[in-house]
C-alpha cells in the first residue's frame, strides 16, 4: 500500500501577539524605559490530524481567521510546528505566496524568466513555454511594462501561470479562483481536471464551494483551529455553508447530521421505476421522518448534477404534520427538462426560523437516458434547429 503524501499528525500551533492595551500612562512609559513587552499566546491549530493519500485531491475550506492559512504554512514547510509532526512524502511546491519572486522594477517578461530560474528552468525551457504562460495569464499587452504598475490580480495570474510549469509530486493551490475573471476561472478549472485525469496529488484551498465539490475527493473543514468534519466534499461544504450564514446569536453552529434531537431524516427512498428514466418520466421519491419533539418545521430539497444544484424545493407552501410520531413526504416532477446524467438529492429539514436541524447529503440518485445523442449540458431546454432562410 502506497505511503500518504502528506500526513499531519497532532500538530498545534501558537503565535505570541504583543499587548497594545496599558492600565496606565506609567506603566507604559516605566515598560518602554525598561524595554518590557508584555504578550498574549494566541492557540491557532489544536490537535490537528489528518493524512492526504497519493493521487488524491484534497480540499481544505474555512473561514477566515480559523486557522487554514497557518495550516497551509506549515504544510508548505515556511512555518513549523510547537508540537506534533507534518511528513511530506515527495516535492510540494506552494502556490500560497505566488509572485513572491517577482522584482516590481522589472518588466512582466523580465520576472517571467527570473521565477522560470527560480524554478530550476533553463532559459530555453523559458522561451518555449513563454507564449502559454502569457496567454494562461491573459496579460499580453502588459508584458513589457514593469510589474509594479500591474494590479494585484494581474501579478497573481502571472505567478500561477508560471507557476503550474514546476515538476513537482504535490500542488498546494490557494484561492486562485478569486483573482480572475470567467476566461480564467474556465482555465483554471480546465488545469484542475487535467490534474485529477493524471492522478496528481493537489491540496486545494478556496471559499467556492461549487470548486470544492466538483474537483475534491475528500475535504476538511477547520475552524477556531479544530477540524470540525473531514470526507465527503458536499457534506463539507454544507456544513461551510452553514457555519458562514449570518446568525443572530454568538453561539457556533453544530455540526448537522441525518438526526437531531427534536427531529429526524431516517431515509430516501425512490420508486424502481424512477432509479432509470427518460425525459418522458416522472421521477418520484420519498422521505421518511421522525419527531421527536412537536415543532415547526419545513423539509427542502436540491437536485444535484456534477456538484451544481439545479433545482431547490420547500415546503413552505404546504401544511405538514406537527404531531411526534413518524411521517412521510413525496416529491415528484417530471423530468422533461433533465439532460442525459446522474442526478443526487439531498434533504434539509429547517425550524420555524429557516435554520437546518437535520441534513442527508447524497441521499439517493437517479439516472436520466438520453436516446437523443445530440442533447447534453446540464438541462435539456427542448430547442430545436431550422434552416435560415
Amino acid at each position: 500500500m502506497d505511503e500518504p503524501a502528506i500526513i499531519v499528525s497532532e500538530v498545534s500551533k501558537a503565535f505570541k501577539l504583543p499587548h497594545e492595551k496599558h492600565g496606565s500612562f506609567k506603566s507604559l512609559f516605566v515598560n518602554l524605559f525598561r524595554g518590557r513587552r508584555t504578550y498574549e499566546r494566541q492557540q491557532v491549530l489544536k490537535n490537528v490530524s489528518f493524512e492526504i493519500k497519493k493521487g488524491e485531491f484534497f480540499g481544505i475550506v474555512g473561514r477566515n481567521g480559523g486557522g487554514k492559512s497557518t495550516l497551509l504554512k506549515l504544510l508548505a514547510g515556511i512555518y513549523t510546528p510547537d508540537s506534533g509532526a507534518v511528513v511530506v512524502n515527495g516535492k510540494l511546491t506552494p502556490f500560497i505566496e505566488l509572485g513572491v519572486g517577482f522584482n516590481p522594477e522589472l518588466t512582466g517578461r523580465e520576472n517571467v524568466y527570473l521565477n522560470g530560474a527560480l524554478l530550476g528552468f533553463s532559459r530555453k525551457e523559458m522561451e518555449a513555454m513563454y507564449s502559454d504562460i502569457v496567454e494562461f495569464a491573459e496579460i499580453d499587452k502588459f508584458m513589457d511594462q514593469k510589474l509594479k504598475n500591474y494590479s494585484s490580480g494581474m501579478q497573481v495570474r502571472l505567478a500561477f501561470s508560471i507557476a503550474i510549469r514546476a515538476k513537482t509530486d504535490i500542488l498546494l493551490i490557494d484561492e486562485v479562483l478569486a483573482v480572475g475573471d470567467a476566461g480564467f476561472q474556465a482555465k483554471c478549472f480546465n488545469y484542475f481536471r487535467r490534474l485529477k485525469s493524471e492522478k496528481q496529488t493537489v491540496v486545494f484551498v478556496s471559499h467556492d464551494m461549487e470548486s470544492v465539490q466538483r474537483f475534491c475527493d475528500r475535504a476538511l473543514l477547520i475552524d477556531k483551529g479544530d477540524i470540525k468534519i473531514a470526507g465527503d466534499p458536499r457534506v463539507v461544504a454544507a456544513q461551510y455553508s452553514l457555519n458562514s450564514a449570518p446568525s443572530s446569536s454568538n453561539e457556533e453552529k453544530a455540526i448537522i447530521g441525518s438526526s437531531a434531537k427534536e427531529f429526524e431524516i431516517q431515509k430516501v427512498t425512490i420508486d424502481k421505476q424512477s432509479k432509470s428514466l427518460t425525459p418522458k418520466d416522472t421521477v418520484r421519491f420519498t422521505i421518511h421522518y421522525r419527531i421527536k419533539q412537536k415543532l415547526a418545521y419545513d423539509i427542502g430539497i436540491s437536485i444535484m448534477k456534477g456538484g451544481i444544484s439545479l433545482h431547490e424545493r420547500n415546503t413552505k407552501d404546504i401544511k405538514l404534520p406537527v404531531s411526534k410520531g413518524e411521517h412521510h413526504l413525496v416529491w415528484e416532477a417530471e423530468a422533461a427538462l433533465l439532460s442525459k446524467g446522474l442526478y443526487i438529492i439531498n434533504v434539509t429539514a429547517f425550524n420555524n426560523d429557516f435554520k437546518p436541524i437535520a441534513l442527508i447529503v447524497d441521499a439517493e440518485s437517479f439516472f436520466v437516458e438520453h436516446a437523443d445523442p445530440t442533447i447534453g449540458g446540464l438541462v435539456n431546454m427542448g430547442s430545436k434547429w431550422s434552416i435560415g432562410k
